[in-house]
């Protein structure tokens, strides 16, 4: 009988790749794009970590070679089914989530997410606002965006607020 000497490395590293997914959807990193320092170290440990429950005994380049070959392969085939069926894209991806609606701010939408009202207030004054009331709409973005759309409909303007990694507490709203 003959076996593929790398399936193991295949099957392992699909392994790993579901793990993440999962675990970064469990512990809701919204922010992805603006990583901290402890989230650096944080990705780092874990790529070292992983990497030989990946691999295995095969240290090789050859090896290595196809462990990252599968993990392009799976993060292409995700973002393909994500695009095309709904339940598949519900699961995995995170959704937009309203922050301020009509000037009302949805305090357990901001409490989940660990914004601050300096946060808001930054991102508010970033799009020229500066009371709650005069906001239509706040919301954060799947990319860690917090996007505002204004009352006055004559002051609309696009900026691209990125949201800190910060864990004070919301007060003083």
């Amino acid at each position: 009988m003959i076996q593929f000497p790398y399936l193991d490395i295949i099957i392992r590293s699909v392994a790993v790749y579901f793990f993440m997914t999962i675990a970064l959807r469990i512990f809701g990193k919204k922010e992805l794009s603006q990583l901290n320092t402890a989230d650096i170290i944080l990705i780092l440990l874990i790529s070292n970590s992983v990497q030989n429950a990946m691999v295995g005994p095969d240290t090789s380049l050859t090896g290595g070679l196809v462990a990252a070959l599968v993990l392009f392969i799976i993060n292409f085939v995700i973002k393909k089914l994500t695009r095309k069926y709904k339940v598949i894209g519900d699961l995995i991806l995170d959704k937009p989530e309203v922050l301020i609606h009509d000037g009302k701010l949805d305090f357990k939408a901001l409490s989940k997410l660990d914004i601050s009202d300096e946060e808001l207030k930054e991102a508010m004054r970033e799009h020229g606002i500066e009371f709650f009331k005069n906001v239509k709409l706040a919301m954060l973005e799947i990319d860690g965006t917090i996007s505002i759309i204004s009352e006055d409909e004559k002051k609309l303007k696009q900026t691209h607020f990125k949201r800190k990694h910060n864990r004070k507490n919301i007060q003083n709203f």
